[in-house]
């Protein structure tokens, strides 16, 4: 069994729970354990909590999970597959930014999502109404301390809009940053349960039929957990810890686009499935 931390909805509010990616939530913890303070106390916080705090009692069922976040920022890192590259370059005006920061010392680094805005399993995410060409990109975050080191691994979606982003490169922040642009979960795996490479799946569906369906590996990102994780952390402080997502290899042709009812569902081995209905706003 793959042990994991669970973020969910009790009677008496968010609680975090223990079980396993294939079990689900199992038991309670004691209300006053939280994520911000278990990746204030370093790396070791989280699996210590999962492996030595003391139980509250079983989880109630049928209880529906939310997103394994608390006041930690969800960054996210651009142009780390090939594949990434090969999509920003057909779509841009400007081709020839996405070339040069793929092969450059600095990674692409922009923020995402405060912890509020970030939508759980079976949560909607969205495409903007104002953008034609959208898309989900399922990626693996990185669960970082508050010292930068590696604490845990969860899964996510990186919304995005092509047409914005392709029109202009200084649109990013609109093309990535809205409500329900991203998504985590259904859990945060510890570090040191996790086996690298993580294959990656993403199956996007339209009412019984399937619209797209693609895979690849973090055996194919082209800069290390590591380094991405030392970048964000060179020049910024989280006290709370953070969220890296790492880039997608998986991105459909330019004849697939999102709209409002399509269902997404990201499977990234043991970190379990993350699957959400798509909505509109704007």
């Amino acid at each position: 069994m793959t042990p994991a931390l669970f973020r969910l909805r009790a009677p008496d509010g968010p609680r975090l729970a223990r079980g396993s990616i294939e079990d689900g939530p199992v038991e309670l913890l004691p209300a006053d354990v939280h994520l911000d303070d278990l990746l204030a106390a370093g790396a070791e916080g989280l699996a210590e909590a999962l492996a030595t705090a003391p139980g509250d009692g079983p989880c109630p069922p049928g209880t529906d999970l939310l997103a394994p976040v608390e006041s930690q920022e969800v960054w996210c890192s651009g142009v780390t597959y090939q594949r990434s590259r090969e999509a920003r370059v057909e779509e841009s005006k400007e081709p020839s930014i996405y070339d040069r920061i793929y092969v450059a010392e600095r990674p692409e680094l922009f923020f995402k999502a405060p912890g509020w805005r970030v939508s759980g399993p079976g949560e909607p995410v969205a495409v903007r109404a104002d953008s034609g060409w959208d898309m989900a990109e399922p990626e693996v975050g990185l669960v970082l301390a508050s010292d930068g080191a590696l604490a845990g691994f969860v899964a996510g979606n990186d919304m995005s809009s092509r047409t914005i982003e392709g029109d202009n490169p200084l649109y990013l922040p609109q093309a990535k940053v809205y409500d329900r642009s991203c998504a985590l979960g259904p859990a945060i795996v510890p570090a040191a349960a996790v086996r690298l490479p993580i294959d990656i799946r993403m199956v996007i569906t339209r009412g019984a039929a399937t619209l797209f369906e693609g895979a690849t590996s973090t055996a194919s990102l082209h800069r290390t957990f590591e380094d991405l994780a030392a970048w964000l952390f060179r020049a910024l402080s989280f006290p709370v810890g953070a969220v890296l997502l790492t880039g997608t290899g998986i991105v459909p042709e330019a004849s697939v686009t999102l709209r409002a009812g399509d269902r997404v569902r990201i499977e990234l081995g043991p970190l379990g499935v993350l699957e959400n209905p798509v909505v509109s706003v704007g």
